[in-house]
């Protein structure tokens, strides 16, 4: 089985800002400073001592969101403005960076990084008992988050029977993981998601009658076994519990699987059932989040 190929997953976008580029130039290029402007600033900025971002606040010629913008880039921090409309709103890590939610999952991505990708750990899956308990969006902006750390990521999305990956960053799911593990293609290049440049994402691929079949085959535990190398984390976002046991088969290849709750719709008991599941498969559960 040929490995997905990942290598245009480190490229940068041909001009795009390098974190050393002094944050009136960045404002300059979003287009929200003109020439005549950058004047008006230095001046006041020197007058009172304060910093660039600040001074053009006071004059009125920028808001918070354009400074943190600016800074976000300067930082070589990717974030997203709100108008971008190809990828899609449940990626708070990107478009509300600095939201509570935003806040809670940093400290979720913390806590996997203590807890579990260590010690030569790169895979984890994420699943749910339901299918509107969060497991996609909890995949996906954890593939942000690590993205915006530099960590070169890739997101595989395992839910062969609702595949949201695709939707979520505004792919097509054309070929994807369904037809590397039936062996209908030898190969896939998988480009970065811009502007996470160390973030790729496998969509699910064609629709398959199997998909049980297709993810207990050898082949997935050796497609991860040679994706691993070239990455740092890799996620797989999986089926719901409530529609089949192929979260159990993803659980095992990964070695051990989040779970996503959502309060007030996940119930205690299908929980336990699960998680005895998976620990049946010699994964581990590492954990549960709870979403609102």
């Amino acid at each position: 089985m040929t490995p997905v190929s990942s290598e245009q997953s480190a490229v940068t976008p041909a001009g795009s800002p390098r974190g050393d580029d002094h944050i009136g130039t960045l404002l300059q290029a979003a287009g929200k400073l003109k020439p005549q402007d950058m004047e008006r600033v230095l001046r006041l900025q020197k007058e009172q001592d304060l910093r660039f971002g600040e001074a053009a606040q006071r004059l009125g010629l920028v808001n918070a969101d354009d400074i943190r913008t600016a800074l976000s880039r300067q930082f070589e921090y990717p974030t997203l403005p709100a108008a971008n409309t190809k990828l899609g709103a449940e990626l708070i890590a990107a478009f509300d960076p600095y939201s509570r939610e935003a806040e809670a999952l940093r400290s979720l991505r913390s806590e996997l990084l203590l807890r579990w990708f260590r010690d030569g750990r790169k895979t984890l899956a994420i699943g749910s008992v339901g299918s509107h308990e969060g497991a996609s969006y909890l995949a996906a902006n954890l593939a942000v988050l690590f993205a915006q750390m530099g960590r070169n990521v890739l997101l595989i999305d395992a839910n062969l029977r609702q595949p949201r990956q695709q939707a979520i960053f505004g792919l097509g799911n054309g070929l994807g993981l369904s037809d590397l593990l039936a062996e209908r293609v030898a190969t896939l290049q998988v480009e970065a998601v811009q502007p996470f440049s160390t973030l790729a994402v496998l969509t699910a691929g064609s629709p398959p009658p199997n998909p049980a079949e297709l993810l207990a085959r050898p082949t997935l535990g050796s497609l991860l076994a040679r994706l691993e190398p070239g990455h740092d984390i890799i996620l797989l976002d999986t089926a719901p519990a409530e529609l089949a046991a192929d979260y159990q088969v993803v659980a095992a290849r990964a070695g051990g699987m989040l779970i996503s709750t959502r309060r007030n719709v996940s119930r205690l008991a299908p929980l336990a059932e699960m998680k005895d599941k998976i620990s049946f498969t010699g994964a581990q559960v590492v954990g549960a989040v709870v979403l609102d």
